[in-house]
């Protein structure tokens, strides 16, 4: 493990001096008393991790000159202190870098999920189906709303598409991760020969933006009106209820006929318009989390998978963190826990190598909050 302790004396001592500012308010005006005080509250948990850091450091420096002690029990408890000091130091280290790593702006932002039927037919209408219940049970576990925005169902209870918006606490940053394109393996219930086949869904999951978030000019809008073509009973396909909005600069069409009123599919229409937009922003601005939306959810081809649900064997694989659980029948009712923590973790060993060459440096002796 690399050295961290020259990073750590840096942010250390920007804390210090950050302190002794505060001390003399005075000297101040009310906007850098504002920015120092932020600062100082961002830095406050990380400084408080790191003596617990130098503190545990020094035990193990105690510890490691026991083991020269003439009394040999003396010597076998400093080895098996050891052993237990070494461990919690690596996870000092990397809590520490957890704290350090910028967090995503759009982490506490509600989401827009959408799910779409790939490669298989059927039976990929039918997974996408499993997909929706999944991620509509993990929603109610979290005690989010769970809203429909649109959905094209198959005769078969499948389904072809369906977009959701899920608000709540953190929605982004636990279902962020969930992009991608989803295979499944099992026997159809169409298949009598009894032969395992493999389908796939794809998933997006975008933070859903406000009007602060994206300004769209009405002239970048081309609003189209059509009749309804789904199930819609009485009046929803025999009015030009439907609608489709194009936003002219980027291309991205978006259409809704779930509602009988034009006005309610226009509303619909514009939040989705707004997040996917929101959504191509953020890939620009962040290569390596998502690049382009099309990377994101992919062809749908069963070759580009980032996890697999292998139904005859009870198991499901996340091929981004190589991670495999034998709990399928407990994550397609929504307890995706166990699946999504890991995700949220790995990207911290990425990011490691970033910290330790020199941007936390550039952080505390430039300022902490215009960094992050």
């Amino acid at each position: 493990m690399v050295n961290f302790e020259k990073q750590f004396k840096s942010i250390v001592k920007k804390y210090n001096d950050i302190e002794q500012n505060l001390n003399n308010q005075s000297d101040f005006d009310s906007e850098k008393l504002i920015k120092l005080n932020k600062e100082y509250a961002d830095l406050k948990p990380i400084v408080e991790r790191i003596n617990d850091f130098n503190k545990n450091k020094k035990d193990i420096e105690d510890l490691n000159l026991l083991l020269n002690d003439s009394d040999i029990k003396i010597k076998e408890m400093a080895e098996q202190e050891l052993i237990d000091k070494k461990k919690i130091s690596k996870d000092f280290e990397e809590n520490l870098l957890r704290l350090l790593i910028p967090k995503d702006e759009n982490d506490k932002k509600n989401s827009i999920l959408e799910i779409r039927a790939g490669t298989g037919g059927d039976e990929a209408s039918l997974f996408a189906s499993d997909l929706f219940t999944m991620y509509q049970r993990f929603s109610d576990l979290n005690n989010w709303n769970f809203e429909i925005l649109s959905i094209s169902e198959t005769g078969l209870k499948g389904i072809k598409e369906v977009i959701c918006n899920i608000s709540g606490y953190n929605v982004f940053s636990k279902l962020k991760f969930e992009s991608g394109v989803h295979r499944v393996q099992r026997v159809p219930t169409t298949e009598s020969s009894g032969r395992v086949h493999t389908s796939a869904a794809t998933v997006a999951v975008l933070p859903e933006a406000e009007e602060v978030d994206i300004n769209i000019e009405e002239k970048d809008l081309r609003i189209d009106v059509f009749r309804s073509s789904g199930p819609g009973g009485q009046s929803v396909n025999t009015t030009d209820s439907a609608v489709r909005i194009t936003h002219i600069p980027t291309g991205i069409v978006v259409s809704q006929q779930d509602e009988k009123s034009q006005h309610k599919n226009k509303a619909k229409a514009l939040k989705i318009l707004r997040s996917r937009i929101l959504d191509n922003e953020i890939q620009e601005k962040n290569k390596q989390r998502s690049l382009e939306r099309k990377n994101q959810v992919g062809s749908g081809d069963r070759s580009e998978r980032i996890r697999t649900y292998n139904f005859p064997q009870g198991r499901v694989s996340d091929h981004r963190i190589n991670l495999t659980l034998y709990n399928l029948t407990e994550i397609l009712e929504g307890n995706l826990d166990d699946l999504i923590n890991p995700l949220i973790a790995s990207p911290i060993l990425p990011m490691m190598l970033l910290v330790i060459q020199g941007i936390a440096l550039c952080i505390f002796s430039n300022g902490f909050s215009n960094a992050l």
